[in-house]
């Protein structure tokens, strides 16, 4: 088909020498089937299994790059991001495990000048639940949510908030001006969440395919990670760095002395001291915060826009009018 093109897999890896054993071969099924031209970057972050090794022994044909320290998905996808040359950049986890024909129906809509990326449905691997589809953006209180999925079928013009780093197809170029992810969300959490608002926000629109479909393995050892307070306090501090970073006038005010009594009181009074190590985090990032806002603003500028959330909410909340939603 004319409208297919060529596409870089961008693919970071920790320790990952047995999913991608399990779950490359489907994705080089994919490309294979779509019939694209592709280059393959393995980024490794620094793994102490033998995933190098594997790489190199059996893909020889791989780009495979490596970091010389632990550093986190931001800064190991955008490595591979600054290496990338082809059309589109597909944004991949290890544990995830594409269907034969997963790009079929994504390159239409490249077709379109204001196209960002598009992603395609999350399957459980059993392949009984949806974990992700598109999401709903609105406000609640003081912040920004957009934790309300939804789709629709048949409908290839359903827009998301953002982009799941799981599985994200974009437009190379785009991706690379906003100079990939915002390493400010080091080493992980809702760094794809504040890509594909910046993403908006330079007028650039994230779909989201229902037809497209991939299962996701929730690995057991994160499970088992996430129940400790150093990841939440990472998770609490980059959720606040994400408001800081896109609220404006008022409803950041209202947001930051939300933040400062209820969102801490609550904590503190469940016996959740954690929270204030989050705000200590948060409050930490204050100069680079104003960097990242700057730059944001500086390409705004030069794309001669300034949208902003409100245009998000209004512009998929229209979007859906009279539709046939289907919420997960």
């Amino acid at each position: 088909m004319s409208n297919k093109k060529s596409i870089s897999i961008i693919l970071p890896n920790y320790n990952g020498k047995h999913l991608m054993e399990e779950f490359i071969p489907s994705t080089l099924e994919a490309l294979t089937f779509s019939n694209v031209d592709y280059e393959f970057i393995v980024i490794d972050d620094c793994s102490r299994d033998e995933s190098v090794a594997f790489v190199e022994s059996n893909y020889p044909n791989f780009i495979l790059l490596k970091n010389e320290v632990n550093s986190g998905f931001s800064k190991t996808c955008n490595k591979g991001i600054k290496q990338a040359s082809k059309d589109l950049i597909f944004l991949l986890n290890s544990d995830v495990q594409l269907t034969p024909t997963y790009f079929e129906n994504q390159f239409q809509y490249f077709s379109k000048s204001e196209t960002f990326g598009v992603m395609g449905r999350i399957m459980n691997f059993d392949g009984k639940k949806m974990e992700d589809t598109a999401r709903l953006p609105y406000y609640k209180g003081g912040k920004f949510k957009a934790n309300k999925f939804y789709y629709i079928e048949n409908d290839e013009n359903v827009l998301t908030t953002y982009l799941s780093g799981a599985n994200a197809l974009i437009d190379r170029k785009k991706l690379q001006q906003l100079n990939g992810f915002d390493e400010i969300y080091s080493p992980f959490y809702f760094e794809d969440f504040d890509l594909g608002l910046r993403a908006w926000e330079m007028g650039w629109l994230c779909y989201y395919d229902h037809q497209s479909y991939c299962y996701h393995q929730v690995s057991s050892s994160t499970n088992k990670i996430n129940k400790g307070n150093s990841v939440k306090i990472i998770y609490n501090s980059n959720s606040f760095t994400l408001q800081s970073l896109h609220l404006k006038g008022s409803k950041r005010i209202f947001w930051f002395l939300q933040l400062f009594t209820l969102t801490l009181l609550g904590h503190l009074l469940k016996g959740e001291f954690w929270i204030i190590k989050s705000i200590r985090e948060f409050l930490a990032q204050k100069n680079t915060i104003a960097q990242s806002k700057l730059a944001s603003k500086t390409l705004q500028r030069r794309l001669n826009v300034n949208y902003d959330l409100n245009h998000i909410i209004s512009t998929i909340n229209n979007s859906i009018a009279d539709k046939d939603i289907k919420w997960l």
